[in-house]
């Protein structure tokens, strides 16, 4: 299968042969780096360049990693290093980087920016994260869940909290295409998108894969295979919305409680940071103000056996490397 010179900027853009194919990519990059196989010859002598408008802990160190080990050399620039936005638009930006690298990283908000990037920067665009779409993410945890299950298809996979943005998108999507299960445990006001749900819908027809929207914590995680949540509040974000959030989203917490419904095999996933006690500035600040010491999840939880957490941010890199690996490397 060939993706060389593909963008990777949402998985909407790719079939499910394409997913697998980059999931047993992970997977045999992943063999080969624990065996000690070098793979720095691969893509030796390209750049890329990785624009973070949002910074992030694992994005960054599983790109700068999975570049090396390709032997591909990076630039990294944040908000503060570049003039992206402020004396640049977008579109100048990416007809500069596109004159001096073989490929280029967004992580920022607007989906839109990463679009106009791979528009008309004329090489290869990889999406690290917007507000819509987190598709990097998800060959890593599907990676994981095939650790775990060895297949996707017959797995119930439950989402519960806030399923309106990046996450929730991406992981409905994807198990459409995959043929898995998908239910959104939440509030009916952080749902998906409506129209993001029917294209969700036309695709699970094919895929024989269902989705489901329930406000039941006892039905959404009854019989569940995975059990996944994402944080409710981020730094920066105006605390006046919080209250409202924290109070609709508190029902569809991830604890023991909400585990019990499921099968004794199942795991609980989580794509991090998570607030889960009280050792982050957000967590703090939360407690102090609303009096919550856990959030989307509960210690008990993540910290329990079920918890597949750290293999799943490991599997950022080893995926991010398939994907930078596939789509640069020559025909």
């Amino acid at each position: 299968m060939n993706l060389s010179g593909r963008n990777f900027l949402k998985l909407m853009d790719f079939e499910p042969e394409e997913i697998l194919y980059l999931i047993d990519t992970a997977a045999k990059l992943k063999e080969e780096k624990k065996k000690g196989i070098a793979h720095d010859d691969c893509l030796k002598g390209k750049n890329i360049a990785l624009i973070f408008e949002k910074t992030s802990t694992r994005t960054r160190c599983s790109f700068e990693v999975a570049a090396h080990d390709l032997g591909m050399h990076t630039t990294y620039l944040d908000p503060e290093s570049s003039q992206i936005g402020k004396k640049e638009s977008m579109r100048d930006t990416a007809r500069v980087l596109g004159r001096m690298f073989d490929g280029i990283e967004y992580r920022g908000y607007e989906q839109e920016r990463v679009e106009q990037l791979a528009e008309y920067s004329g090489v290869v665009v990889w999406n690290g994260l917007t507000n819509d779409f987190h598709p990097t993410q998800m060959i890593a945890d599907m990676l994981t869940i095939r650790e775990k299950f060895g297949d996707f298809k017959g797995l119930k996979f439950v989402y519960m909290g806030d399923a309106r943005y990046n996450m929730g998108n991406s992981l409905m999507v994807t198990c459409a295409k995959l043929g898995i299960d998908f239910v959104a445990c939440t509030n009916k006001r952080y749902y998906p998108d409506d129209e993001l749900i029917k294209y969700a819908e036309g695709v699970a027809k094919t895929s024989g894969a269902t989705l489901t929207f329930t406000e039941s914590v006892e039905e959404g995680c009854k019989d569940a295979d995975v059990i996944y949540t994402d944080v409710w509040v981020s730094m920066g974000e105006p605390t006046n919305v919080w209250k409202a959030r924290l109070n609709d989203l508190m029902p569809y917490q991830v604890n023991a409680k909400a585990m019990s419904y499921a099968k004794d095999t199942c795991i609980f996933m989580h794509c991090l940071p998570a607030y889960h006690n009280l050792e982050t500035e957000v967590g703090k600040e939360v407690y102090e103000k609303f009096g919550f010491d856990e959030l989307e999840v509960t210690e008990e939880v993540f910290e329990g056996p079920q918890s597949v957490v750290f293999d799943e941010a490991e599997n950022r890199m080893h995926s991010i490397k398939a994907i930078m690996y596939t789509t640069l490397k020559s025909n």
